[in-house]
């Protein structure tokens, strides 16, 4: 009976340990990949790329006045550019973070799977060099 119980604690455990926490693992760091693409705005960085930075636009005035007309056009063109300029740099930002986090998942499921043998053959180096 007592070897039974054994057997299915350690199956158990191999099941816990191989199975159900990697799956865990795997939910949780698709939910920070989920979250922090969110939280960068990528889709929307995307769809706003060319538009008014913070919504600051001059309009044009109702007379004929060519040198009006000409700054009113390149204030809303600057206007434009440093808002793509800035939504580019934030873009590049969010997907360096969103890569950074993709390779430390990578990184941490890996070390997570093969932490019982190098838990294993660490206690072995420490009998080897006590003896």
């Amino acid at each position: 009976m007592a070897n039974t119980i054994g057997q299915n604690i350690i199956l158990l455990w191999l099941v816990w340990y191989f199975i159900e926490t990697p799956q865990q693992i795997l939910k949780g760091w698709k939910n920070i990949l989920s979250f922090n693409f969110n939280y960068f705005s990528i889709p929307l960085l995307f769809k706003t790329l060319f538009s008014y930075w913070h919504q600051y636009r001059w309009y044009y005035p109702r007379g004929f006045d060519i040198g009006q007309y000409l700054e009113v056009f390149f204030s809303n063109l600057i206007s434009r550019i440093l808002g793509a300029i800035i939504r580019i740099f934030m873009i590049i930002f969010g997907i360096i973070i969103e890569t950074l986090i993709f390779i430390i998942g990578i990184i941490l499921i890996i070390i997570w799977l093969m932490m019982p043998a190098l838990i294993v053959l660490t206690i072995f180096k420490g009998i080897n060099l006590i003896f």
